[in-house]
Order: structure tokens, then sequence, then C-alpha cells
């Protein structure tokens, strides 16, 4: 029997459904799922998709552009939107893949067991705002730092040359607390580089970015966990003790 999958725009859904319990479909589900008539007639793909519990979340493939939607268990609503669990008050997303990030940061940040990764602008106010309570996080995470210097900034390329180009992990780190927003940085500005240096420097940052925008990273601070679910830096404060201070 045919039956014509709905589509169903939403702005917002809320779901009594519990982000810990996020579990991936297998290879031959999501082919059962791709045969669903709207998907099949549109070519859409699925990349990856995920039981959440009342939904499945679908990480889909749309003539070249990635998407997130979500599927009823009927099989019979595909919802665009939202979807907040209300154990959490999160959003909830798939997990993105950060295979290809292995190796590639620019610096690490503590020693702790927990793993992070970070996007990050070195002229962003928010991000240097959670990066104040990096020395209450140092012995409980280690973060992998990644540049992403927004277009808006006009030195945060300048910044970020800075501190990439620095020998050891620990310069590194120096170089990222040495300056805050508002700073004289005719330093930064002063610079000099031989042709060499900069390329090296413009090609590991331009690798960075084009890393950032695979994960579809739009603003920073972006932070993800080593399983690639999004997390938001005040609810990590939280997790770890730490209270946030406006």
């Amino acid at each position: 029997m045919s039956y014509i999958l709905k589509l169903i725009f939403l702005t917002f859904l809320i779901v009594s459904s519990s982000f810990a319990s996020l579990k991936e479909l297998p290879k031959t589900e999501i082919l059962k799922l791709e045969k669903l008539e709207l998907l099949k007639k549109n070519n859409i793909k699925i990349n990856k998709a995920f039981d959440i519990g009342s939904l499945y979340m679908l990480n889909i493939n749309v003539k070249g552009n990635n998407d997130e939607v979500f599927l009823t268990k009927d099989k019979n609503y595909l919802i665009s939107g939202v979807v907040v669990d209300v154990k959490t008050g999160s959003q909830i997303s798939a997990p993105v893949d950060l295979s290809n990030l292995k190796n590639k940061e620019a610096l690490i940040y503590g020693n702790g067991k927990d793993e992070y990764v970070l996007f990050t602008d070195p002229e962003c106010s928010y991000c240097k705002k959670f990066e104040s309570y990096f020395p209450l996080l140092k012995d409980k995470v280690k973060i992998k730092i990644f540049f992403f210097p927004l277009d808006f900034h006009e030195n945060a390329k300048d910044l970020s040359f800075y501190i990439m180009g620095q020998k050891t992990n620990n310069q590194k780190i120096d170089a990222m607390f040495e300056f805050n927003i508002g700073d004289d940085l005719s330093k930064i500005k002063n610079l000099k580089y031989s042709k060499n240096e900069l390329n090296k420097l413009e090609k590991k940052l331009n690798e960075h970015i084009e890393l950032g925008i695979g994960l579809d990273i739009q603003s920073t601070p972006t932070l993800f966990d080593k399983d690639g679910n999004s997390i938001v830096w005040i609810d990590m404060l939280q997790k770890y003790g730490i209270e946030f201070k406006e």
C-alpha cells in the first residue's frame, strides 16, 4: 500500500527524549528509510540516522546541501525545525564527524581526561569570555583548539597567525592569552614573516577554516565533545562545577 509522506515545517518542537539515548541506525535501516516516497522522489540521501526515542533524526543531503530533519516513528511525517529535549532544555542535533580533524589542531589546552574540540576566533569577545575560564578547567579537560577567524574581525587573521606561529604548545597558549579585546595590536600588525613562514601559516589557517566550514560552523566559539556532540560552553562550565559570571 502506497502513502504520501507528509512534510511538516516547524519552528519549534519539544520532545521528551534523552539525548544520551541517541543511537545510530545501521546502514541497512538507512537504506530502508531512503525508499520512503518523499525521499526517493526528491533524490534525498541520508548520511546518518539516529533513533532518539520518539523520533528518528536524519542527517540528509539534498542536491549537495546537508540538512537535519526528524522523522516520526510511524514514518508518515518528516519534520524540519528545532527539536528540544524537555529534560535538558538543549536542542537536539546529530553529532558531527570529527575524524578529519585528527592531529590538525593548532594547540592543546589542559591535561584533563575529558576531550573537547574548540573552534575559536582570537578577536571574538564571546571566545575570550569562555577562554577566561580555561585556568579553572585545566586539570579537568583537554581542549584541541582550531582557529576560525570571522570576516568582520579585521585583526583575527593576524592574531591567529601570531598564535600559530609560536614554536611550542606552551608558547602558543601564552600567545593566546597575551591580548584582550581592545588592546594595542601594533606588535601583531608590525610582525614580518618570511615568504615560507607566511605560506605555512596561511595553509594551516585555511585548513582550519575549511574544516570548520565542513562542520557547518557559522559562529564562534563552537565547542564539541570527543563524540562530535555540540556543547554549549556555559553548560560545560556547569558540568565541572564552575559558576558562570555575567
